[in-house]
This record gives C-alpha cells, structure tokens and sequence, in this order.
C-alpha cells in the first residue's frame, strides 16, 4: 500500500501536503505512510481508496505482489 499510495499521489500530480490537507492529516504522517514508518488505520485507508477511486484490494493487495 505504500509504494501504491505514492504513485496514486504522484500520477495525480499531488504534494504531501496536498495529500495531507484532504485527509486533515499531517504532511509528516503521509511521508511516513509512504516510506513505511507508520501504516494508516482502516479507516484512513477505506477513505483513501476512495479518495483514488480504486478498490481496497487494488490498493492494499496489488502492493503486495
């Protein structure tokens, strides 16, 4: 889901700061999401996925394999 968050951001020409203003999340809790030092709540990711328009399983799964 990490790497997926990062590419999703930057295929949507986004900061994380941008990312993070959305969520009403801290620009440093996005780059954790993003570098692994930190894994969002369910919740968080349900709106994310959403957010990207793409399936939980896309984005937590497909980063996986």
């Amino acid at each position: 889901m990490l790497t997926m968050l990062k590419n999703l951001r930057r295929e949507r020409k986004m900061t994380q700061g941008n990312l993070a203003r959305i969520f009403h999340i801290s620009q440093t809790s996005v780059s954790k999401y993003e570098t692994g030092e930190a894994v969002p709540d369910l919740e968080m990711v349900v709106k994310m996925a959403d957010f990207f328009g793409v399936s939980l399983d896309d984005f937590i799964i497909r980063e996986a394999k």
